[in-house]
């Protein structure tokens, strides 16, 4: 419980904070977490109480909170360039040379890089480029936007419409032309006796019974995360890239793969898509790419949409898109050092390491009567908290179980994050044995606490 008295930060924090994918009976009840600062993998708060962030602060902050190369390469540019934009054809060296490096380290022979300042703008940019783009070869209709159900890409009004998240209904989203197929999550979506292989096969069969009754020729793109993140961490049944690509390419329909969160090592690879094999026609990137250490985002286009692109904005001068901030100097300087932080100084190296030991440590707490599936890729994971094991059936939604587990995780000095009835956990990527044993004996007890409680 944290200090709620009237001059407190928790309450200061309450009074003038409107709050965003919060709980609010839990601030009700509990008040906020007020942070001052970090290290390594922790953050302190107020009252000089430590946790162990196991979410990387928002998937993000992979060096931990205080890594010296990336805020001397802030302040480095802060003294030399604080601040520019890209428009008008001018932008600063140091963005000149992110788009260099993104290129080379993208799975793209050549391409091109458009600068956001989150992944939900980056995923709005690319849906205004390929209606751009689409209109502009003579194929004004193909304005359609396919996704998955549980999948998240954004908050703007088009991201948002993309995720497939019953909660955007209170916003009266998705907006028209935005598509929703069935989420890939074999252990809940498959049917009695359907093997996996079946379960691809039927998402395959989908996509293109979906293709059908739309017109391929109203579809502008298919988006889809490697594993999807905030839907619970959901990696793909086995094979589905390899089933449901070549549909896209037999209808000339653009995949687009959303690697906000699988981007820069999450999954073991650099990125998601080289995790699962298959060749997207361009990558969304944003989180890893400066290491939480300043708000970007990225579209990285691949050579055949660079070149349609730039055939489209030649056509009328220009390609009228933008944000003020795109291209940052100091991000994109921070971007540089956090990119060559992850590949070159051993990061990625030791997120390979510790995935095994983060897989055992999964494997111990899926053990407990209470959790239903472990799931998850590289460093990254779900537990998923079921009433009955057996059947699958999921707690009562009324006791809040995901929450309640993850505010005792809290009490313990562990910060963990409820999706739906799972609770997620991604490290950061500096993460060490001794911080995972810690990270799963936390966790443990306060799964046992609540399955008390509740089950």
């Amino acid at each position: 419980m944290n200090d709620q008295s009237p001059n407190s930060w928790e309450s200061r924090a309450d009074a003038h904070s409107f709050y965003g994918f919060t709980d609010l009976p839990t601030i009700e009840d509990r008040g906020a977490v007020v942070l001052t600062h970090g290290k390594g993998p922790y953050v302190v708060d107020v009252h000089g109480r430590e946790y162990l962030d196991a979410n990387s602060g928002l998937w993000n902050m992979v060096a931990g909170f205080d890594h010296p190369g990336l805020t001397e390469a802030a302040k480095a540019q802060y003294d030399r360039f604080p601040g520019y934009h890209a428009f008008f054809g001018r932008m600063a060296d140091q963005t000149v040379a992110l788009s260099e490096k993104l290129v080379e380290v993208s799975p793209f022979d050549d391409g091109k890089v458009f600068y956001t300042n989150s992944g939900s703008e980056a995923n709005d940019t690319m849906v205004k480029m390929l209606w751009f783009m689409h209109a502009a070869e003579g194929n004004p209709n193909r304005r359609k936007i396919i996704t998955r159900k549980n999948a998240y890409h954004g908050v703007t009004a088009v991201s948002a419409s993309m995720t497939g998240k019953p909660y955007n209904s209170v916003f009266g989203l998705p907006l028209p032309e935005f598509l929703h197929l069935t989420c890939p999550h074999y252990w809940r979506e498959g049917r009695n006796g359907e093997s996996e292989a079946e379960f691809t096969k039927r998402m395959a069969t989908e996509l293109e019974d979906m293709i059908a009754a739309e017109g391929a020729d109203t579809i502008a793109g298919f988006f889809a995360e490697p594993v999807m993140g905030a839907g619970g961490v959901i990696p793909p049944s086995k094979g589905y890239f390899q089933a449901i690509q070549p549909i896209l390419k037999k209808h000339g329909i653009p995949l687009i793969s959303d690697e906000v969160i699988c981007g820069f090592g999450r999954t073991g690879e650099v990125w998601g898509c080289e995790t699962y094999n298959f060749m997207p026609d361009a990558i969304i990137s944003s989180k890893c790419l400066t290491a939480g250490y300043f708000p970007m985002g990225a579209v990285i286009l691949g050579p055949e949409l660079t070149n349609r692109l730039q055939a489209a904005s030649e056509a009328i001068e220009e390609f009228p898109h933008g944000f003020t901030a795109s291209g940052h100097p100091v991000g994109s300087a921070i971007a540089l050092k956090a990119i060559d932080v992850i590949l070159n100084e051993g990061l990625l190296d030791n997120a390979r390491a510790m995935t095994p030991l983060f897989e055992e440590g999964m494997a111990r707490i899926g053990e407990m009567a209470n959790i239903g599936e472990v799931r998850g890729k590289g460093l990254m994971g779900a537990l998923e908290a079921v009433q009955d094991k057996a059947t699958k059936t999921p707690f009562d939604g009324s006791l809040s179980v995901s929450e309640r587990i993850a505010n005792t995780c809290t009490d313990h000095g562990l910060i963990c994050r409820p999706l739906g009835q799972s609770i997620v956990l991604c490290p950061p990527f500096i993460i060490t044995p001794g911080q995972l044993d810690e990270m799963f004996d936390k966790l443990g007890k306060a799964l046992t606490q609540v399955f008390n409680d509740v089950a």
